[in-house]
């Protein structure tokens, strides 16, 4: 899937990727059962991510949380599709580590990074959001909302809180730390060659 056929909103990450995984689910463009949703957050909201493309150079984009789409392929590299990102679209699972997550190690605890994956699948079925998130106390905009209608369930119209939420306790799929996450998908010693891939670049 080319990244200038995806449907995309500056600053709804969420809704973007949702929109993906309906295009892979129509198109067929992967298997929908390989995909899954990965939103990054913590509890206080504040995530470090490099080579976004509002970034400076080489300093990280501070977001309170983001939305990228993982699909894990059992007999080659997972691949990253992220948008909102200077990397390959979709980017091997190996470089956007290494460039764009990067480690938590040499990072304040207040930015360390947390991911809950949740199978496409369930994402499609669930996930609704009336974009209130985005607007003022006015009701005005912050940012201009995507074109098309607010994404809701039949039984509900807003729960994109359970998806930011980093609490097990709460929402869809599973909740990792990062350094899990990476061991998860990418073996021993994904901690460290990424660290040492971010240092040299």
């Amino acid at each position: 899937m080319e990244r200038e056929n995806c449907v995309y909103t500056s600053c709804y990450c969420e809704e973007n990727v949702w929109k993906l995984c309906e295009a892979v689910r129509t198109e067929r463009t992967a298997p929908l059962e390989e995909c899954c949703v990965v939103f990054i957050s913590n509890e206080n909201r504040m995530v470090p991510l490099w080579k976004q493309k509002s970034g400076r150079g080489d300093q990280p984009v501070l977001w309170d949380y983001h939305v990228v789409l993982l699909q894990v392929r059992l007999h080659s590299s997972s691949l990253v599709y992220d948008l909102d990102s200077e990397l390959p679209f979709p980017c091997s699972l190996e470089l956007y580590a290494a460039q764009a997550l990067r480690s938590d190690r040499g990072i304040k605890p207040a930015y360390h990074r947390k991911l809950r994956v949740v199978p496409a699948d369930s994402f499609l079925l669930n996930f609704a959001s009336d974009r209130s998130h985005m607007k003022n106390s006015d009701g005005s905009w912050r940012m201009p909302p995507p074109p098309y209608p607010a994404i809701r369930t039949t039984e509900c119209q807003m729960n994109l809180e359970d998806f930011i939420s980093m609490s097990p306790a709460v929402g869809w799929g599973r909740v990792f730390s990062l350094g899990h996450f990476l061991q998860r998908h990418l073996g021993d010693s994904s901690s460290s060659s990424a660290a040492a891939a971010s240092s040299s670049s």
